[in-house]
């Protein structure tokens, strides 16, 4: 896993550079936004039983089939499958506002993902859905506590979305 820090200091590295004005902007804006990041991970983690509890609720009021018989989410064993990947999605998600990179999510979430929910027939339309829905909760809680949402924070839950979508079934 890295961070923003170290993916600039990698850059670098691999071309045998010094830091540049660049690097070094890079580096500022990272220390800059960090108290902010840290406040935004400090409400999602205080929040996180409630973002994901309304996610789901607003996944199955829009979807209800999922819950039906033959639905994805039918079954108690298949509902807590789903909170739980919802649950995964928040948690790597604030990982990868903390470090100020989506590389995380590239490693530890995204790779293999869709092989593995197509051998079990988990439908990719509703994972993206739900991920939607948890960055709105999410957006809508932080800016309840009073702190402007802002692309860092949209970012990790875009990057999962795009990567979802641009995959052929």
């Amino acid at each position: 896993m890295q961070d923003a820090i170290t993916t600039i200091l990698n850059r670098y590295d691999l071309t045998g550079k010094y830091l540049d004005n660049i690097a070094i902007e890079e580096l500022n804006n990272y220390f800059i936004s960090a108290s902010n990041r840290i406040k935004v991970i400090e409400i999602i983690n205080c929040q996180a039983s409630k973002i994901i509890k309304e996610a789901a609720a607003r996944l199955y009021e829009e979807q209800p089939e999922l819950l039906r018989p033959g639905g994805n989410s039918y079954t108690t064993r298949r509902y807590a499958a789903c909170l739980r990947d919802i649950e995964y999605y928040l948690r790597y998600v604030s990982y990868a506002i903390v470090a100020a990179d989506t590389n995380i999510l590239k490693e530890r979430v995204l790779d293999g993902l869709r092989d593995v929910y197509n051998s079990l027939n988990v439908p990719i339309a509703p994972t993206i859905r739900s991920i939607n829905l948890l960055q709105e909760v999410t957006e809508e809680e932080i800016k309840s506590q009073n702190i402007d949402v802002i692309n860092w924070i949209v970012e990790p839950f875009q990057y999962i979305i795009k990567n979802l979508s641009e995959e052929d079934i």
